[in-house]
């Protein structure tokens, strides 16, 4: 049975530290970096028979603006449509329904996010970013 819960004290932490050290987006975070990113957001974990298989968070103020991040389901559990059930219960989650405006960064997974609304930027010229390495 697939759930979907936003009750964080439900992570697998260490299962997420494992996952997100290896992904380009993620690495190198440490597993303290890894609990602070969570404790500052709105996180979703999706299960399987009651074992996480997957994650996602939001950093949000709850009504204008809300950045999707770290969005990964196991590599052993893909192909099943649980990223769908993920991003729709995200989508669907009663606190987060009023936030006007959603962004996100992929590389390769365009396709899973237009079924849920999201498309390219119409004025990317108008965003600006810092990296501090």
């Amino acid at each position: 049975m697939i759930t979907v819960s936003t009750d964080k004290s439900q992570l697998d932490i260490a299962f997420i530290h494992n996952f997100t050290k290896a992904i380009y987006w993620a690495a190198p975070r440490t597993i303290e970096e890894v609990q602070t990113c969570i404790d500052s957001s709105f996180c979703f974990g999706i299960y399987l028979n009651e074992k996480q298989i997957g994650f996602a968070r939001v950093i949000t103020d709850y009504v204008v603006f809300a950045y999707v991040m770290d969005v990964f389901i196991d590599e052993n559990h893909r192909g099943n449509g649980y990223s769908s059930i993920l991003i729709e219960a995200m989508m669907k989650e009663p606190l987060l329904s009023q936030i006007k405006i959603w962004r996100l960064a992929t590389t390769d997974a365009h396709f899973l996010y237009r079924k849920f609304g999201f498309k390219s930027l119409a004025h990317p010229e108008k965003l600006m970013e810092k990296v501090v390495v």
